[in-house]
């Protein structure tokens, strides 16, 4: 007697790096970008966060408030979020306007996805925080300060801003009171991003939400989400753990096309690892094979067994098992489908197919 898969993931959301390939502009690859969180919308995904990475030729994802503000224009039901935003590169004011600013706009559907990394290299980061060519960022006194160790305080300082109390800060004796601006109804929902046991930590410590890097750290997943459900502490953010898993997938006609397709990320995430170039995203087929090497196909081979690539039905069971394994009823996927040289430059079908394939594997149906 056979039994019927599990229906989990019951949610389905995106996250978008919003890839930029060769010859196209950032203007094409946000159209294309649009165009998918359109499709996602339509189909009635739970979220569509968008990330933080500066300096990097082929991403054109560097500030994720500004964006969402406009990739979100003509979405009417899905969550809007950052996945995330790189706290170290800014002042906690600055991130709750934005998000207050989002809240004004979009209401109860905004996600504010906060992470310690800097997203990008040390001078780059350096840079965010006004101190271009110099990665040491001092005090008056020439003390040395380092962001990242002002993370949880930070993150206490945001979630002040954003609540209705605001935030109260000591000055002469006295207490000063600031609040995020505008002030709205609708709190941005708050989530700690993390690719180590740190984050998961902090997380419960402050009953907040959490999610781990599945799709890019691709190593102690498990380990981090039970760290963050044993040591959970309620909280005005929420009486119990709250996670989900991110996966980076894609959807061929068959399994070999979807391999081929796939081939751009892998040589993409084989120039970071490597330490080597960074440019614009290669193309399906003999731009990215003539200079794929066996370095860029280990990195990949050292990742890919927590992918989902595959025909929509594959893709979908594997999903189905990442949640089970992972006991969360929602997926983030990452649809890193690439381009080919007959693809306008301001679509990105492959990555829109995906979404839509595994739509109708889901029983979700377009609006």
């Amino acid at each position: 007697m056979t039994t019927s898969p599990s229906p989990a993931p019951r949610a389905l959301s995106v996250l978008d790096l919003i890839p930029v390939r060769q010859g196209q502009t950032t203007g094409q690859a946000l159209a294309a970008s649009k165009e998918l969180v359109e499709t996602a919308d339509q189909f009635g995904f739970t979220r569509y966060w968008v990330a933080e990475h500066h300096n990097m030729p082929a991403v054109a994802s560097t500030t994720p408030g500004t964006l969402l503000m406009h990739l979100g224009q003509t979405t009417a039901r899905i969550r809007l979020g950052s996945g995330g935003v790189m706290l170290p590169n800014h002042a906690p004011l600055a991130v709750a306007e934005q998000f207050a600013l989002l809240s004004a706009v979009y209401g109860d559907r905004v996600d504010l996805g906060i992470g310690r990394a800097p997203g990008t290299d040390p001078f780059t980061s350096a840079a965010m925080r006004g101190h271009l060519g110099d990665s040491q960022l001092v005090d008056r006194e020439g003390n040395r300060i380092d962001p990242v160790e002002q993370f949880p305080q930070h993150i206490v300082d945001i979630l002040a801003l954003l609540s209705p109390a605001g935030a109260s800060f000591p000055v002469r004796g006295g207490q000063h009171v600031m609040h995020a601006s505008p002030r709205v109804d609708d709190m941005a929902e708050v989530w700690l991003l993390g690719s180590s046991g740190y984050s998961a930590q902090l997380a419960a410590a402050l009953g907040l939400p959490y999610v781990f890097a599945n799709h890019f750290a691709g190593r102690g997943t498990a380990a981090a989400i039970q760290l963050y459900r044993d040591l959970f502490e309620p909280s005005s953010h929420g009486d119990s753990p709250r996670t989900f898993v991110t996966v980076n997938a894609a959807v061929g006609a068959t399994t070999k096309e979807a391999w081929e397709l796939v081939q751009p990320h892998v040589y993409q995430m084989g120039q970071l690892r490597l330490g080597s170039k960074l440019e614009a995203q290669r193309l399906v087929g003999e731009d990215v094979e003539s200079v794929m090497t066996d370095g860029h196909r280990r990195v990949g081979e050292s990742m890919w067994d927590t992918w989902a690539v595959g025909t929509a039905a594959e893709v979908a069971d594997r999903l189905r098992e990442i949640a089970a394994e992972y006991d969360v009823d929602e997926i983030m996927i990452q649809p890193i489908a690439g381009a080919g040289e007959d693809d306008p430059l301001d679509t990105a079908p492959a990555r829109v197919r995906t979404v839509e394939a595994l739509a109708g594997e889901f029983g979700l149906e377009r609006s």
